[in-house]
Formats: C-alpha cells, sequence, structure tokens
C-alpha cells in the first residue's frame, strides 16, 4: 500500500528528471547540509553519509514519507572532484580524466520518517575516457556548460562523445540517482512503483 509520502531530499533538478521516469508523486526539498568531507573519510564513505544525513535533514518536515537522499563524487587518480562551477575548472578537470578510468560513487538513502528505518547503499559506476585534445575539450565545455556537473560532463547528451567506456549496474546512477537500487529500497519498504 503506497500510503506515504515521496520525498526527494535534492533540488537538483538532474535527481528529479531521473525520478520522474519511476511515474510516481514525489515532492522536492533542498537539504542544507555541510557536504565537506571528513579528515580520512573514503569517497564511498562520504557519499554514504551524505546521502544518509541529506535524507534525515528532511525529516522533521515530512513524518510520514519515505525520503531519498543521493549524494555523489568523481574519483580520478584518488582525488575527488566537484562540480567545477567555472569554465577554467571544468576544461582541468576533463584534461585530468582524458585517457583515464574514472569512478563515480553515488550514495543512495531511503529513510522512513515514520518508522525511522534507513538503508543505504553506494553504487559504484565506471568512466573510461578516451584521449581528448585541448580543443575538443573546449568546444564540449563551451557547448554543454556542465558547470554543475561533477566530472564536467553530461554523459546524458553531448557528454557521450568523450567516452570510450561505460561499465555499471545502471546508467541512471552517472546521472546522480540509482533508480533500479532505489526501486528495491522502495519494495523492501512495501512500495510497490508499479502498483
Amino acid at each position: 500500500m503506497n500510503n506515504q509520502t515521496v520525498v526527494l531530499a535534492s533540488g537538483s533538478k538532474y535527481r528529479q528528471m531521473l525520478l520522474e521516469k519511476l511515474g510516481i508523486a514525489f515532492k522536492s526539498h533542498s537539504p542544507d547540509i555541510d557536504e565537506a568531507a571528513f579528515a580520512d573519510e573514503s569517497p564511498e564513505e562520504l557519499v554514504k553519509r551524505l546521502s544518509y544525513e541529506k535524507a534525515l535533514a528532511c525529516r522533521d518536515a515530512y513524518p510520514n514519507a519515505l525520503i531519498i537522499g543521493s549524494d555523489q563524487v568523481c574519483v580520478i587518480d584518488g582525488r575527488i572532484l566537484g562540480k567545477p562551477h567555472t569554465h577554467k575548472r571544468a576544461v582541468e578537470q576533463l584534461k585530468a580524466a582524458s585517457g583515464k578510468h574514472v569512478t563515480f560513487y553515488t550514495g543512495l538513502t531511503l529513510l522512513n520518517s515514520k518508522s525511522g528505518d534507513a538503508q543505504t547503499d553506494v553504487e559504484p559506476f565506471h568512466v573510461y575516457f578516451r584521449s581528448l585534445t585541448d580543443s575538443e575539450i573546449d568546444n564540449y565545455v563551451r557547448r554543454e556548460q556542465p558547470l554543475d556537473c561533477a566530472g564536467s560532463f553530461k554523459c546524458e547528451s553531448l557528454g557521450i562523445a568523450l567516452f570510450n567506456k561505460l561499465e555499471g549496474r545502471d546508467p541512471n546512477t552517472l546521472v546522480g540517482l540509482p533508480l533500479i537500487r532505489l526501486c528495491e529500497m522502495f519494495r523492501a519498504e512495501g512500495y510497490e512503483v508499479l502498483n
């Protein structure tokens, strides 16, 4: 019985578009949390913690809801890359990724605000960049403006031209919300997406 409100603890238009694929009614609530990493925190630990904290930050506002928290980082050469925010930083990130294997870790939490039960997981996704020329990188950033995307690309559009190969369980993970895993979490809560 789907009698709980579904809340996406995110202001991300990309996550909202992904969740809309499931055809369920949901509300979006942008949580206000500190997203800084702890000292010696691995990328997996960071996204797992932040996805849970984002969901928890919405609990008081939605006392009878299934709250979805998600967080993502891009890791290259052991370094976490955030959103570039500027053309210059986007170009730098793509130059660093050129010809390399980059891993995205997406933390996902489904919090039942009524029971307090939470399911939390981390989904990895691997991106293999082809060797890119400086002009390709500059042209890509200028055309697509991926300044609000970790890793400085949008795989759902022109960014696909940057890669040799993509590997992972769910392509939605790369955009920021692992829908296959989320559906599993919903079912564990008795919430049926297909009903």
